[in-house]
């Protein structure tokens, strides 16, 4: 299945989604805590209300609700998704981001529209990333064509596409073209928001667990290309 412009008004049917959702809606309403919900909300800078549930009681929630249900295919996982992000409290938006986690994989190049909607619709570090690393990675890495897009998104004028780019190769250790994650990172070096100087410190600093002296000699040559943060956060577990 190819999805293209991927919105709620374009979910796929799906009798999973259908019984997930249904199982869902319920048992986290019932969990919520309202006084927890207003502080989360506060913490998340107010990017969406809260149902106050906190992680591992929502994680274990989750489980309870996927008990029995076999595993997705694409249409699945894109229903589930799109409806999931349709639903205004964020623990919603949890679930799914958790449920691509461990399906990526059974997802092919055309879920990469939906993971776009998804990093720019209600952005914020905490979907933003998880996607990035573990689901917008697995796709790119599953079919290298996929890197054009990455290519597109790094110099793109939504800022959650362009932490996205940087970000996906994080989980790719020796894996990793590190000569991409250099280009991508001088394009942006000169971005002033803060979640772009700090995804760009943020990828160096893992890559250099992997290939320390790699990062340290392109830091080396341009060093004064990059905002201080940037620079303190690649260089953090490996001195300068």
């Amino acid at each position: 299945m190819t999805v293209t412009g991927a919105t709620p008004q374009h979910v796929p049917r799906s009798a999973l989604a259908d019984t997930v959702l249904a199982r869902l809606t319920p048992a986290y309403a019932a969990a919520g805590d309202p006084g927890r919900a207003v502080a989360m909300r506060g913490y998340m800078k107010d990017v969406a209300p809260f149902l106050g549930i906190p992680t591992p009681a929502r994680r274990a929630l989750s489980r309870t609700v996927l008990a029995g249900t076999p595993r997705p295919d694409e249409a699945d996982c894109t229903a589930i998704a799109l409806r999931c992000w349709a639903l205004p409290e964020r623990e919603y938006h949890y679930f799914a981001v958790d449920y691509l986690r461990r399906h990526a994989a059974r997802c092919g190049s055309g879920f990469l529209p939906v993971t776009r909607y998804l990093v720019t619709t209600v952005p914020w570090w905490d979907t933003v990333d998880l996607l990035a690393a573990h689901v917008v990675g697995t796709l790119v890495a599953a079919d290298p064509e996929l890197t054009a897009a990455m290519d597109a998104w790094i110099t793109d004028g939504d800022l959650w596409a362009v932490r996205t780019a940087l970000l996906h190769q994080l989980a790719w250790k020796e894996r990793t073209d590190a000569e991409r994650l250099f280009r991508y990172c001088l394009l942006q070096s000169g971005h002033p928001d803060f979640f772009i100087r700090k995804a760009i410190g943020w990828a160096l600093r893992e890559y250099a667990r992997t290939d320390p002296g790699a990062v340290r000699a392109f830091l080396a040559r341009e060093r004064g290309r990059f905002a201080p943060l940037s620079v303190r956060e690649a260089l953090k577990h490996i001195g300068a």
